[in-house]
């Protein structure tokens, strides 16, 4: 019996406090805000965010357990191909989901257990832990031409992928977590110059391509007020819905503004928790958030190996584009293009592939020695 607690107590000591709680607290606040308004989402999507809430903290004490060095080492090509296939099959058969709207193509049904998933939020797993093998095994080149093109093409395929699909929001994700990537692995400043440069000349030929109602969501994104009835009708809503919400909230099981718009369960879930909780229940969002960033950062910094230290970055990456994004959605001050709020937005493909994402970083805490990465 000892030996079998002794086992027991190592399986969960693998994780992370700081960053377990962290996680506890956003989930905290995102099944009381849609059980608070199930009356308006449906006790459909609080079923399937229980079950993936559970299924997820499961996963973290999974993953957190496997350690990452071997992972990395076996499976890196297997992930690769992985990410490509289930990518390729998406942009063929997959679906809008709940999306009318929409061109996307970002959503595969899987008969079986008839369900949905959206595979680009599971393949963020796959990509940092390819892409993070990549560097280490680049890093003492990493401003040559010929690895930068290597780098590229890596990356590139994801994306492409994904930008083919329609899914401009998740692509962006993408693209901000490999720039801060590569920055952190040393890319010189001058390649990030040379990007930006060249995406300034390329941008019109870029914005010929993009789908009208991509061009209208960026468009009115910045400025809701130009189609106040139409495009802009969410974010105007969402902004409402968290001025209505004051310093401390309507109430739990009160109505208010989130009832009458789409999305205010996943999108804009941050206008109805501060709707719901005020000003207050947003701070503590934010907060969190950014207590868990810090940590996921330390954590990095404390790797045993520079891929453990980029598969940190990648994840801390994800976690900062998509907060940011979303927050800038819900305040009618940035372009809505479809971003989940990591751990609080209703969805069960985002919600459990946060949870092995950050379960990837308590492998990394997990399976670190005494040195620093650099050092």
């Amino acid at each position: 019996m000892s030996d079998l607690r002794r086992t027991a107590f190592d399986f969960i000591r693998r994780v992370d406090p700081v960053l377990f709680i962290c996680t506890l607290v956003l989930t905290g606040i995102s099944l009381l805000t849609i059980w608070g308004a199930v009356d308006n989402f449906g006790a459909r999507k609080l079923k399937m965010q229980i079950a993936m809430a559970v299924l997820g903290i499961i996963m973290t004490f999974v993953v957190a357990n496997l350690d990452y060095h071997v992972i990395l080492d076996r499976l890196s090509l297997f992930m690769l191909i992985f990410s490509v296939a289930i990518l390729a099959i998406t942009l063929v058969a997959g679906t809008t989901g709940e999306n009318i709207e929409t061109s996307n193509r970002s959503w595969l049904n899987i008969p079986i257990v008839n369900i949905a998933i959206q595979p680009s939020e599971f393949v963020k797993i796959t990509f940092i832990c390819t892409f993070a093998q990549h560097l280490t095994m680049v890093k003492d080149s990493i401003n040559s031409v010929r690895t930068l093109l290597g780098l590229a093409l890596h990356a590139g395929v994801i994306v492409g992928l994904i930008l083919l699909s329609g899914d401009l929001g998740v692509a962006l994700v993408y693209l901000a977590m490999i720039a801060i990537l590569l920055f952190c692995a040393g890319l010189h400043w001058g390649w990030f110059a040379g990007a930006a440069g060249a995406l300034l000349i390329g941008f019109p030929f870029l914005w010929n391509h993009l789908n009208a109602y991509q061009q209208d969501r960026i468009i009115v994104g910045f400025n809701p007020e130009l189609d106040p009835l139409d495009k802009g009708w969410q974010a105007l809503m969402s902004r409402q819905s968290i001025e209505n919400g004051g310093f401390f909230g309507v109430g739990l099981r009160s109505g208010g503004n989130y009832e009458d718009f789409e999305a205010s369960h996943t999108d804009f879930i941050f206008a109805t928790v501060c709707e719901k909780f005020g000003f207050v229940g947003g701070l503590i969002v934010i907060i969190t958030m950014g207590v868990m960033v810090a940590r996921i950062l330390w954590i990095g910094r404390q790797a045993s190996h520079d891929s453990g230290f980029y598969i940190c970055v990648g994840v801390a990456a994800v976690m900062i584009a998509q907060t940011v994004e979303n927050l800038g959605m819900c305040l009618a001050v940035l372009p809505v293009v479809g971003l989940t709020l990591p751990f609080v937005s209703c969805g069960g493909s985002s919600l459990l592939a946060t949870f092995i994402l950050v379960g990837m970083v308590h492998s990394v805490s997990a399976h670190k020695p005494a040195r620093r990465v650099g050092e």
